[in-house]
């Protein structure tokens, strides 16, 4: 058990601090929930009632959007864009890494994926950039078609016509929750890009070795 804790620390961690952060979210906003209710004197929701509903799933896809929207436009970017000097960019200077993918095949503990074709080798050589950016599509999908939910709810209750799924696509509400987001994770992402150039965390592969140059490019 102990070597299994070493070997998967990290992710054990994040997911932790995942479960945590999202346990405080539900039960806060079922508070918000409660608390928007009694001034509207209506009865509150459930716990239950609150897990299902459009304004819980909705906050919740939005987020995740904007999260896998950045990883998608990073290890995209990242593929094709450098940064001199910074620990998050390949080096220019350097030949390519992954040219040959069929004669790299044959490299002891090489993915089965390489000696499946020409298909298959392109497919897996862009496969995380695929999956973090179908995660991205998915969460925008639901964050879409939840928020639409919540705002026919809304519109209803003040006597209004509600919006249909197709219509809520051009609402400026749905597009001002998502750029809300993703202005902050591209914004983050370029201060992270920039400040490894300069600056160092110990141990970290995210940082240059603490004694590197500014000018090393990569980690």
């Amino acid at each position: 058990m102990r070597t299994v804790i070493r070997n998967n620390g990290l992710t054990i961690v994040l997911l932790l601090l995942f479960a945590g952060s999202i346990a405080g979210q539900w039960l806060a906003g079922w508070h918000v929930a409660l608390e928007d209710a009694a001034r509207h004197g209506q009865s509150g929701m459930t716990l239950l009632s609150y897990t299902r509903s459009p304004e819980f799933l909705s906050s919740v896809f939005e987020n995740w959007e904007s999260e896998f929207l950045q990883m998608s436009a990073y290890v995209i970017l990242t593929a094709v864009l450098v940064q001199r000097g910074s620990a998050e960019s390949k080096n220019p200077d350097d030949p390519p890494r992954d040219a040959d993918l069929a004669a790299q095949a044959a490299k002891p503990g090489a993915p089965a994926a390489l000696r499946g074709g020409v298909l298959v080798r392109a497919l897996y050589a862009r496969s995380l950039g695929i999956a973090v950016a179908f995660l991205f599509l998915a969460s925008f999908l639901l964050h879409w078609t939840q928020s639409a939910k919540a705002a026919a709810q809304e519109a209803l209750e003040h006597g209004e016509t509600a919006p249909t799924l197709l219509g809520y696509l051009a609402d400026p509400q749905l597009w001002f929750e998502s750029f809300q987001n993703w202005q902050s994770e591209f914004l983050s992402t370029a201060v992270l890009v920039v400040l490894s150039i300069y600056l160092r965390q110990r141990e970290s592969p995210e940082s240059k070795p603490v004694a590197a140059p500014h000018s090393q490019t990569g980690d």
